[in-house]
């Protein structure tokens, strides 16, 4: 990794994993491709769940038969829509289809309330527009505009946070793949989409009944929901290996082990699945317990440790950061967690689970 990125808080996935798309492309043989595409689509799968022969980094937790349908649904005439609760990684796993797919993941649309049809599809630039009237010059091209002209994957975040009227702006380009330009003439008038343009759109499920999309809208996308990490071990190993690799890019030599770990995320995963390993029914809490929430905390209590203490993440830190991730708007949450661990983490045997019981001191 080059100085220049290594100086970025967050460079895009085509940036970090620039070696493993160039060792992808250089294996690809002579697999089917769709036209367009970056990489083969066994290769787009290897990207994101990685390939130890090949020495490709898995990046996302979940199951082989969910990615190649998300895979499949890109090279077809419909778009992908990935839901589901926040924290699933639904935005991240956009990122490195896009990133597999076209070699560029930045071409997005943050939805918002404050969205409009400009941010969405172009704009102009008023002073060049006054002075030589509507022309390519004065012309500003927006996400999907580009995403049509260069034959890549543009990604729609959060789209039900958009107001429908906006939403809607999508769906002849969906259905037709042509962008009219009305104030153009010409062959100018009229964008085709060239192969490789294709969207990811995503949206939480807890902002569903905001804006919903109109059914018009629905049957251009194919629906897939994106679950939180279901297995408990996996979620260990990724909050463990994204932590340390986030901490050790912000110049933190603290690590957060694999005890310290491993109470983290069932924390985390027993408060979200309201339930106990042992099956003891507890209070979930109103904000989301997500794996990504997890790798917060994490990363916020190595920044503790280095700072304010010797460098040895430890419960206190732990537990100190989980209630900024935790503990939100609603004060009976401090009261379910309060409860969960004079409940249930004071009966857990082992020196972290003692440490973590001790540090409840905070929650007060």
């Amino acid at each position: 990794m080059t100085k220049s990125n290594q100086e970025l808080q967050r460079p895009s996935a085509e940036v970090l994993y620039a070696d493993e798309l160039k060792q992808l492309i250089d294996n690809d043989g002579d697999d089917p491709r769709p036209e367009g595409w970056l990489l083969t689509p066994r290769s787009v799968l290897k990207f994101v769940l990685g390939d130890r022969k090949l020495k490709i980094t898995p990046k996302f937790v979940g199951e082989r038969s969910f990615i190649e349908r998300c895979i499949v649904a890109l090279a077809t005439n419909r778009g992908l829509m990935m839901i589901g609760e926040p924290g699933t990684a639904k935005s991240y796993l956009s990122e490195l289809l896009a990133a597999a797919i076209s070699g560029d993941s930045t071409l997005t649309i943050q939805g918002s309330a404050g969205t409009t049809e400009d941010n969405i599809k172009y704009s102009w630039n008023y002073s060049l527009l006054l002075a030589e009237g509507p022309s390519e010059r004065s012309l500003i091209r927006a996400p999907l505009f580009s995403g049509m002209q260069m034959g890549k994957i543009v990604r729609f975040e959060e789209i039900t946070r958009c107001p429908v009227e906006v939403q809607d702006t999508m769906l002849s380009i969906l259905s037709d793949r042509v962008m009219i330009v009305p104030e153009l003439d010409g062959d100018l008038r009229t964008l085709y989409a060239r192969k490789g343009f294709n969207v990811i759109a995503t949206a939480n499920t807890r902002d569903r009944g905001v804006n919903d999309m109109s059914a018009a809208l629905k049957r251009r996308f194919n629906f897939e929901t994106v679950h939180p990490i279901p297995d408990i071990q996996q979620e260990m190993a990724l909050v463990e290996r994204e932590t340390n690799k986030q901490l050790s890019r912000s110049g933190i030599p603290s690590i957060l082990d694999p005890d310290l770990t491993e109470v983290l995320v069932t924390v985390f995963h027993e408060l979200r699945e309201g339930k106990t390993g042992e099956g003891q029914g507890i209070e979930t809490l109103s904000t989301v317990m997500s794996t990504a929430e997890a790798v917060s905390v994490g990363i916020s209590a190595g920044i503790h440790a280095y700072y304010y203490a010797d460098g040895n993440i430890s419960a206190d830190h732990i537990v100190q950061s989980m209630i900024g991730s935790a503990l939100k708007d609603n004060v009976e949450d401090m009261k379910k967690l309060r409860h969960y661990f004079n409940v249930s983490v004071k009966e857990r045997k082992g020196k972290s689970w003692k440490a973590l019981y001790d540090a409840r001191r905070y929650l007060s």
